[in-house]
C-alpha cells in the first residue's frame, strides 16, 4: 500500500521463515552479525572498484573506498556504512525482500522436512548454500533495521528500506546525496553492550582484521593488518613475515619455519603457514589448540579450524585462504565436507613435503625441529594413514652408528645398509646407554650392522606397523625373526670349554622344565657374544609390553618370552655343571637368569620376589666352606 510516498510490503514467505530461522537458531554467537555486516560493505565495495575498472562510463570519484562504523551509547545505535555500489529500489526488493535464487526455496523445503521428522537443530543448516542472506543476522542484535542507499549508477535516485523483521518492510525515497549504503541498527535491550565501541573494536579484530578495505570505528581505522598472504612472497619482508605470525598468534617468539604458497589446482588456496620457535606442550603445558584459521576471500570463517588440518598439525599456525569453499549460511559450517577433506589433504601434502625439502637443504636447523616437534610427527605417523609415508620420511633416529645427538632418517639407513644385510634393524630402550649396556646388539656389533635407538613406545608401534621401508623389512632386534643376523659358525673360544651338543638339548630342557610356564621356549643363542642369556618377544617390543604392564597396573603379570643362553658363556656352563651334580642351587641360578634378562628387556620385576635368592647366591660366593 501508498502512504506518501510510503510503501509497505510483505517479506516472501520463504524470507519470513528463514528470518525466524536466523534470528532464533541459525547462529551460535550473535557477534557474527557485525562480521556478516562487514562482509557484505566489503562486497560492495569490491564490485564499484571492478566497474571502475571494467565500464568506460563509470568515472573516479572522491569517496574514498573504506567501511565506517558509528557506536551510538546513548541511543543504543550501530551503524555500518559503506562507498560501494550502492542499490536501486528494484535490487531491494529482489535482495531483501524475496529469494532469488532458484535452490533457496530447495533449502527451505528440506530443512521444513527435516524438523517435521524431528532431528532439527544446527546440523541441518549444512542443508544451506551460499547465497547472501547474512543481511538478515542484523535482527539477532536488532529490534528494527534501517537501510539508506543510492545506486553508483548516473542518475540513480536514493531509498530507504526499513523492517523490525516481523514478516513486512518499508520503502520510501530518501536524500542520499552519496552512493553506497548505511545500515543503521536500533540494538534490542540485551544486545546494547554492541553500541560500544570497544566491543565492536574486538569482534573486527577477531574476524573481520583482514578486509581488503579499511575498516573505521568512529573515525579510527582498526583492521591495521594486512592480509600478507594474498601478496607474492617477493614483496614481503622478513620482518612482515615476523610480525603477521606474532599478531595471528599472540606470540613472542619468532617461528622457525614458514610456508607460503597459493594454488590454482585441483583448489583455489592461498596458505601462510608457520612453525613456532617452541613447543610448549614439551614442557607440560596443556595440549595446544589447532592454529590454522580458515579464511574465504580475507573474511574469517573458522578460528582454530578443526577441518582443515588434522590433530597432529596442531603446532602449525597460519591462515588458509579459499575461494572455492561453499559456506553456509552463517559462514560457521562448512557445507560440503567432502571439498573440505580435499583442503585438507592438500594442504597437509604440500606442508609435508616442504618439511622433507627442509631437512634435506638444511639438515642441522631440521634436528632442532626434530627436537622440539618430533612427537607431532610421531603421532601422524602412528595415526594419519593418508599420509604415513610422507611423515615416515620425516622420522629420525639415533642409532649405534651415530654419535650421541646425531641423527639419521630410515632413508639415509638404507643408503648405507651391508650388501648381505637382510633387513633394517632398530631396538628399544628408554635412553642410549640402556641400550648399549644390552645384549641386543652384541651380534650387530659383531658384524658391523647398523641398528636405530627408539626411546619411545610410540617409535616401536610407527616401525612395527611398517612392513617394510625402500623394500626393506623392518626387524626389531628384542624379536624373534628369522631376518635377524646369526653368529658365524666359528667363533673364537676354548673348543674344550664347549658344552657338548648332546649336553646341550638336555640343558635346554633341563631350563625349560625349571623356569615352566614363564617362558614359551628355552634355545641355544645365534646372536650372543658376551652375556649369557637373552629375552626375545614373540610379539612386539619390549617397550610396548613394559607400556602395557603400567596401563593394566600389573607388575606381576611379565609376558612369557623366548629365552636364548649362550652355551659358550662360563655362568651358563657352570649351571650346566651343577645340574649334572644334582646341585639345587642350579635351580636359582636359572631363575635369576631369565630375571635378569628381563630386567635387561626393559621388563618390570618386582625385585622383592629375588631379594633373597640375590642373598643366597652372594653368601655362596663369599662365605667360605
Amino acid at each position: 500500500m501508498m502512504n506518501n510516498n510510503v510503501e509497505t510490503r510483505e517479506f516472501q514467505t520463504e524470507i519470513t521463515q528463514l528470518l525466524d530461522i536466523v534470528i532464533n537458531s541459525l547462529y551460535t554467537e550473535r557477534e557474527i552479525f557485525l562480521r556478516e555486516l562487514i562482509s557484505n560493505a566489503a562486497d560492495a565495495t569490491e564490485k564499484l572498484r571492478y566497474c571502475r575498472l571494467t565500464e568506460n562510463e563509470i568515472s573516479e570519484s572522491e569517496q574514498p573506498l573504506e567501511i565506517s562504523i558509528e557506536t551510538d551509547e546513548e541511543k543504543h545505535t550501530l551503524t555500518i556504512t559503506d562507498n560501494g555500489i550502492g542499490m536501486t529500489k528494484e535490487e531491494l526488493i529482489e535482495n531483501l525482500g524475496t529469494i532469488a535464487h532458484s535452490g533457496s526455496k530447495e533449502f527451505i523445503r528440506q530443512l521444513t522436512e527435516v524438523r517435521k521428522a524431528g532431528s532439527g537443530n544446527n546440523t541441518d543448516l549444512s542443508l544451506i548454500g551460499q547465497f547472501g542472506v547474512g543481511f538478515y543476522s542484523a535482527f539477532m542484535v536488532a529490534e528494527k533495521v534501517t537501510l539508506y542507499t543510492r545506486s553508483f549508477r548516473p542518475d540513480s535516485e536514493s531509498w530507504i528500506w526499513s523492517s523490525n523483521g516481523a514478516g513486512s518492510y518499508l520503502i520510501e525515497p530518501g536524500d542520499q546525496s552519496n552512493y553506497g549504503t548505511r545500515i543503521v541498527l536500533q540494538l534490542k535491550e540485551n544486545a546494547y553492550d554492541f553500541s560500544k565501541a570497544d566491543e565492536i573494536n574486538r569482534i573486527i579484530k577477531q574476524y573481520s582484521s583482514f578486509v581488503p578495505y579499511p575498516v573505521k570505528v568512529n573515525g579510527e581505522k582498526v583492521n591495521t593488518v594486512e592480509a600478507i598472504w594474498t601478496k607474492n612472497a617477493s614483496e614481503i619482508s622478513e620482518q612482515e613475515y615476523t610480525e603477521f605470525y606474532k599478531y595471528i598468534d599472540n606470540a613472542f617468539d619468532e617461528p622457525s619455519y614458514r610456508m607460503h604458497f597459493s594454488s590454482d589446482a585441483p583448489l583455489s588456496i592461498k596458505a601462510l603457514l608457520f612453525v613456532p620457535g617452541e613447543n610448549y606442550e614439551r614442557f607440560g603445558f596443556s595440549k595446544m589448540e589447532r592454529g590454522v584459521n580458515l579464511f574465504c576471500k580475507k573474511v574469517l570463517i573458522q578460528e582454530k579450524s578443526e577441518a582443515i588440518v588434522p590433530e597432529w598439525m596442531r603446532f602449525v599456525r597460519g591462515v588458509i585462504d579459499s575461494d572455492d569453499l561453499p559456506l553456509n549460511i552463517s559462514r560457521e559450517t562448512l557445507q560440503d565436507n567432502a571439498l573440505v577433506a580435499k583442503l585438507n589433504k592438500v594442504v597437509t601434502g604440500r606442508f609435508l613435503k616442504y618439511l622433507e625439502e627442509q631437512a634435506k637443504d638444511d639438515p642441522a636447523k631440521y634436528n632442532q625441529f626434530w627436537e622440539k616437534f618430533s612427537r607431532f610427527i610421531k603421532e601422524g605417523a602412528a595415526s594419519d594413514y593418508a599420509h604415513k609415508d610422507a611423515l615416515v620420511r620425516l622420522l629420525r633416529f639415533e642409532s649405534n652408528m651415530t654419535a650421541e645427538g646425531e641423527l639419521i632418517s630410515l632413508e639415509g639407513y638404507v643408503g648405507r645398509m651391508k650388501e648381505e644385510q637382510k633387513a633394517i634393524y632398530y631396538v628399544s630402550g628408554s635412553n642410549r646407554k640402556v641400550i648399549e649396556s644390552g645384549p641386543y646388539l652384541e651380534i650387530f656389533k659383531d658384524k658391523g650392522i647398523e641398528v636405530l635407538y627408539t626411546y619411545e613406545p610410540i617409535d616401536d608401534y610407527i616401525l612395527g606397523g611398517l612392513p617394510e621401508f625402500k623394500e626393506k623389512k623392518i626387524v626389531a632386534a628384542e624379536q624373534d625373526s628369522q631376518d635377524l643376523p646369526d653368529l658365524d659358525a666359528e667363533q673364537p673360544g676354548n673348543a674344550e670349554s664347549e658344552i657338548p651338543e648332546d649336553e646341550v638339548k638336555a640343558l635346554l630342557d633341563w631350563f625349560k622344565e625349571t623356569l615352566g610356564d614363564r617362558v614359551t621356549e628355552v634355545r641355544a643363542s645365534k646372536r650372543l657374544v658376551d652375556s649369557p642369556a637373552v629375552v626375545l618377544s614373540s610379539y612386539g617390543t619390549h617397550s610396548m609390553q613394559k607400556m602395557m604392564q603400567i596401563m593394566n597396573k600389573d607388575m606381576e603379570d611379565i609376558p612369557a618370552g623366548i629365552l636364548e643362553i649362550n652355551s659358550r658363556h662360563p655362568v651358563i656352563q657352570g649351571i650346566n655343571e651343577l645340574r649334572k651334580s644334582g646341585d639345587a642351587f642350579a635351580a636359582a641360578a636359572a631363575e635369576q637368569i631369565l630375571e635378569n634378562s628381563q630386567i635387561a628387556a626393559g621388563l618390570i620385576i618386582d625385585p622383592r620376589s629375588m631379594v633373597n635368592r640375590l642373598y643366597n647366591i652372594l653368601e655362596r660366593a663369599v662365605v667360605k666352606k
